[in-house]
């Protein structure tokens, strides 16, 4: 980010007139080869990188318009989260960290709900937004994916999750881990309904988040190189005093392993949706029935004499 500062930026500015109001965002640095692309080509391109093909993340907001028909879907409103139910503090008091990331994202916690066409069929989607505080899971989420289930189970859809998550909020404490099994319920019951409930891991999903409802899928399908695990590599490492392999934890690896049904890459996700979700339902209507010519009484009988 140096080199793009103190380079990059004054020779855009000469080559401008000197003008001082560049834009900020004009350059993304791929966190993977270190590449400098032109922040619109990264969007146009679903913010995978055009020279390595490392997946950046995306928000939750830019998830729905990726996944649903034309980009059009309607969100729910969520029940209010509670505000630091339990008067936490560390270095700054959690209602302020929440306000701000409210501020920031423009959204009440990190879970969006979604309805809409996907390939013309009737979705549910809740995707989390790993900008809301990491993504991480408290009793706003917890209630979000059981709203997003119920929705799914009224509306006779699939449902689709796409964790983006450090795992669960630690300053809401047990609360936030008795949404382990409050997700859990909300995946039974669209199990119950006979509804597909179909997981898409993004980078990352750990903590909680995977020890839940991340790992529950029907069909679980993540995007390449993906963190997908429970606990970090390093503290793995110093529990099992081993050296982890490599690639340990990331979505290929997981698919290697049996963990993953599929790896699919950004560009390729939507069409692999609709294509998985239409051979579960089948919503089709059945073909006709040919009428077969009718026989009459002397054809029968000229049948078993020929035979």
């Amino acid at each position: 980010m140096n080199w793009l500062k103190n380079f990059v930026r004054p020779k855009l500015q000469s080559l401008v007139g000197g003008q001082k109001n560049i834009p900020e965002n004009l350059w993304d640095s791929c966190p993977n080869c270190e590449e400098m692309i032109f922040h619109k080509d990264l969007v146009k391109n679903m913010r995978v990188c055009q020279h390595c093909g490392h997946h950046l993340r995306l928000n939750a907001a830019e998830r729905l318009k990726m996944l649903f028909d034309g980009g059009e879907y309607m969100t729910i409103e969520l029940k209010a989260p509670p505000a630091d139910p339990l008067k936490f503090r560390d270095r700054r008091k959690y209602a302020d960290r929440l306000k701000e990331a409210q501020n920031k994202t423009g959204d009440d916690d990190a879970l969006l709900v979604a309805h809409g066409k996907m390939g013309g069929q009737n979705v549910v989607v809740a995707a989390i937004n790993f900008d809301f505080m990491g993504g991480s899971m408290g009793v706003a989420v917890g209630e979000g994916l059981l709203t997003a289930a119920r929705l799914a189970v009224v509306q006779d859809a699939p449902l689709i999750v796409v964790p983006s998550s450090g795992g669960a909020r630690m300053q809401e404490g047990i609360l936030s881990l008795m949404q382990m099994a409050r997700t859990t319920i909300a995946v039974d019951e669209v199990r119950e309904a006979g509804l597909p409930y179909i997981v898409v891991l993004t980078d990352p999903t750990t903590g909680g988040v995977t020890a839940s409802f991340a790992m529950l899928g029907d069909i679980a399908i993540a995007e390449p190189g993906a963190l997908i695990g429970f606990a970090g590599q390093r503290v793995i490492e110093q529990t099992i005093r081993e050296k982890l392999p490599e690639g340990f934890q990331r979505s290929e690896y997981l698919f290697e392993h049996g963990m993953l049904d599929m790896v699919v890459h950004r560009h390729d996700l939507r069409d692999t949706l609709i294509r998985v979700i239409s051979l579960i339902r089948n919503t089709a209507p059945p073909g006709d029935l040919l009428a077969l010519p009718a026989t009459s009484a002397a054809d029968e009988n000229q049948e078993r004499v020929a035979e």
